[in-house]
């Protein structure tokens, strides 16, 4: 079993992690997000050094977590596309620090960049937490992905 293979079965979460730079919105999928404190309140997300998204974030010194609800598997698609128009057809509006919010998200977490580490071939950003909001989404389930799919839990009843 190959390596991404084993990471596979660790069921996570999807968000869209977003900023606003030059006058134009950035953002990209994201699996690997996590709290880190509460005192200051940290959260932290994982992003390939290649990453075409992340230095305007990292101009930005902000950055937003979407996390997505079950009814966004469109978005989660569009938004880890290389290279393409991301924004077309996503409805969002600014956070107070100035973030893309994507519209129907489960909620989101406005972010100042705290510090960041190299790891490998990714970048581990670590972000405080500014400002935070329950969306008015009409799902109420996560987005969440499993073994290269996304997942349901509302098909599973808990025994």
């Amino acid at each position: 079993m190959s390596f991404r293979e084993a990471l596979g079965h660790y069921a996570s979460g999807i968000t869209v992690i977003t900023s606003h730079i030059d006058g134009e919105p950035i953002g990209f999928t994201c699996q690997s997000f996590y709290s880190v404190s509460m005192s200051p309140p940290l959260v932290s997300f994982s992003v390939m050094s290649s990453s075409a998204s992340y230095p305007g974030i990292r101009q930005a010194g902000r950055f937003a977590v979407n996390i997505l609800s079950d009814e966004q598997i469109k978005i989660s698609n569009q938004f880890a596309r290389r290279g393409a128009d991301k924004w077309h057809g996503i409805e969002w509006q600014e956070s107070p620090l100035g973030n893309p919010i994507i519209a129907g998200s489960l909620h989101w977490l406005d972010c100042e960049i705290y510090a960041e580490h190299a790891a490998g071939d990714h970048l581990i950003v670590i972000g405080e937490v500014k400002a935070l909001n329950l969306q008015e989404a009409a799902a109420t389930q996560p987005l969440l992905y499993f073994k290269g799919q996304y997942r349901n839990i509302a098909a599973h009843s808990a025994v």
